[in-house]
């Protein structure tokens, strides 16, 4: 199926639905246009898939396994197959988009990268593949971000990488976005911007997810090889920007008898005004450089997300996201920390694997959801649980 007949897949005008397009200040527009231009053609070159194929394979550590956890299968009364991307290279699938984005900067000529982190893991993924092209790195992390999450602070400083604090704002992911953006554009010549997420003007959210779908690329072949079918009756990813979502989304979002599960962090609560839980909370607007839903006020103003996961805690999703919700493609569900946290030291206990926290949030919607018995779960396990060991320290209910 091509690009568009889907309903789901962006269109040439850069929407999904009516989510999307390229909301930019004009001295971004050369950067933004360069990419547009020249990212499909790029990243469709034989010699380019080669590469990235190959960097996957022996860097990355790809294919990830999927692994079918007995005990939590018959805790809940599913097949539960857990998709490994906290076994790839640097903890989690965000290498999987950084891999791609540095050999289509290549490709334009690039000399520098420049990104935002919230959880560090897109910012360490960024440092590794500059460190692996010998390209100049520099990453815009929220200053709370940076105390949360000191050891990714400290691997992208080991990997070369310039980390500069974000001190405006709440000082936590979405002002990490706006200073790389403010940097793009005082540098737009020699810099790209390697955005982490399926946020951000045309062609970022397609671009990302197309590096991403990957990880559903994968879902299908291990399926057929372990369950003689390609398709789960359910797949329950995590969603912030929402990147690991729509990898393991992508090759099913026109197969809609496979239910599509998006977790959002709900924070202490919806009511409690300190959630991250966007399709609950936000309406329409406008938020770095795209169309989408965002927690707003009022009077427009962006909304400080709350939540125990750094990677989670953004005030909106990306157009990807918000079309899910509103064609009503994907259910959205809303997880507090308390259920999280739990959730992720049932899945240690009983699969002797520590996820991330933004990973044990998808994990605590498995009992939000009727599954049925001896129905197919793709679980996406999107990140390892080392970088949040101060997390579950502080948490301590174990």
């Amino acid at each position: 199926m091509s690009m568009q007949e889907s309903k789901y897949q962006v269109s040439q005008k850069g929407y999904y639905g009516k989510f999307g397009g390229a909301y930019i200040p004009e001295m971004l527009y050369p950067n933004v246009e360069e990419l547009r231009e020249n990212y499909l053609q790029i990243i469709n070159e034989p010699s380019f898939q080669a590469q990235f194929r190959s960097l996957l394979k022996d860097y990355v550590g790809r294919p990830t396994p999927l692994y079918f956890a007995t005990r939590l299968s018959e805790k809940f009364g599913a097949k539960i197959y857990l998709k490994r991307e906290d076994l790839c290279h640097t903890g989690a699938h965000k290498v999987n988009n950084t891999v791609g984005q540095i050999l289509l900067a290549r490709a334009l000529g690039k000399k520098k990268i420049i990104a935002e982190t919230g959880a560090g893991q897109h910012g360490v993924a960024t440092a590794t593949v500059c460190a692996l092209m010998g390209m100049d790195c520099v990453v815009y992390m929220g200053e709370i971000d940076m105390a949360r999450q000191k050891p990714n602070v400290e691997r992208m400083k080991i990997l070369g990488a310039q980390v500069i604090p974000a001190t405006s704002g709440s000082k936590t992911l979405k002002d990490a976005t706006n200073e790389a953006m403010r940097h793009w554009i005082n540098n737009p010549a020699d810099t790209h911007y390697i955005i982490g997420s399926v946020v951000g003007p045309h062609p970022y959210p397609d671009m990302v997810a197309r590096f991403q779908s990957v990880i559903s690329e994968e879902i299908k072949a291990q399926l057929l090889e372990k369950e003689q079918k390609t398709d789960p009756d359910f797949i329950f990813a995590c969603v912030g920007g929402g990147s690991n979502a729509a990898g393991a989304y992508y090759h099913y979002l026109d197969k809609e008898d496979v239910k599509l599960i998006a977790v959002e962090a709900s924070g202490l609560g919806n009511e409690s005004g300190k959630s991250a839980a966007t399709t609950a909370l936000g309406k329409e607007g406008v938020l770095h450089g795209s169309r989408t839903l965002l927690m707003q006020t009022s009077d427009g103003q962006v909304v400080e997300p709350y939540s125990i996961s750094a990677g989670l805690d953004y005030p909106g999703i990306g157009p990807f996201h918000a079309n899910l919700f509103d064609s009503g493609r994907a259910r959205f569900v809303g997880i507090t920390d308390e259920e999280a946290m739990n959730a992720g030291l049932l899945l240690s206990r009983l699969e002797g694997i520590i996820p991330a926290v933004e990973s044990a949030h998808a994990f605590a919607a498995l009992s939000k959801v009727d599954l049925g018995k001896d129905k197919i779960v793709v679980v996406n396990l999107s990140g390892r649980g080392d970088k949040d060991l101060e997390t579950y320290i502080k948490w301590g209910k174990y």
